[in-house]
């Protein structure tokens, strides 16, 4: 059995370019996949959140039509509301990357916001990079990655083969034109090695201990390629 850390954002918005707020949180079935993934095969997560902040949910990853309807709207809100984890989030300050063996960080826009300038949690990636536990990031989570600095101010993740959700996402999602910044921008410019998938479908890259994933569609493959690392 193994101890899987959750990283969720605990922001509740996105600032967009114009400065307005634009509503949001963690993508609801990029915890709910890989946390069923995950407990099904008897391993135990915690939540983490700076701050220790009950994690705000998307209100459109509830939504029918991201959830191909209304039952499956149905069931991702009960999965969700059954995580008694995210009501009782640890303090990502507090947290001590030895006691898990594995990281994972979901998406949502929410990490655009707080985990893209958070350095504590820039110091854990690092850590959980260099420490060859398993570490899984998927759609916008990587945001997160670029508050991660080595001592001489490089990125750890220069050079990785990664992925995240794309520029040709974001704008077919409506938001490219308002935001600051695009994630798949920022990630090349700090010199990853960025590898973009179809829109919207199932994409995973694994190198090393990394795995990341484009969108809400890869959060379950990702996490049966966590799975794999934890054996």
């Amino acid at each position: 059995m193994a101890k899987i850390l959750f990283v969720v954002t605990g922001a509740d918005h996105w600032t967009l370019a114009d400065g307005s707020k634009h509503p949001t949180g963690f993508w609801a079935d990029e915890v709910v996949a890989p946390y069923e993934v995950l407990t099904a095969a008897g391993h135990v997560v915690v939540v983490a959140t700076p701050g220790g902040v009950v994690p705000t949910v998307d209100r459109a990853s509830l939504a029918p039509e991201a959830n191909g309807g209304e039952v499956g709207a149905d069931r991702i809100s009960a999965a969700l509301a059954s995580i008694a984890a995210l009501q009782q989030p640890v303090k990502l300050e507090e947290v001590d990357l030895g006691d898990y063996d594995a990281v994972f960080y979901p998406g949502g826009h929410g990490p655009m916001e707080d985990l893209a300038v958070d350095a504590v949690s820039g110091r854990l990636l690092a850590a959980a990079l260099t420490s060859g536990k398993p570490l899984g990031v998927v759609c916008h989570g990587p945001a997160a990655l670029l508050a991660a600095r080595n001592a001489d101010g490089s990125s750890p993740f220069a050079g990785r083969r990664l992925t995240g959700f794309t520029n040709a996402e974001e704008t077919q999602a409506g938001l490219a034109d308002r935001a600051k910044w695009l994630l798949q921008d920022r990630l090349v410019e700090l010199g990853a090695d960025f590898q973009a998938g179809e829109p919207w479908a199932p994409h995973v890259v694994v190198d090393g201990n990394l795995v990341t994933g484009q969108n809400p569609a890869s959060a379950g493959p990702l996490a049966q390629e966590l799975l794999t690392k934890l054996v």
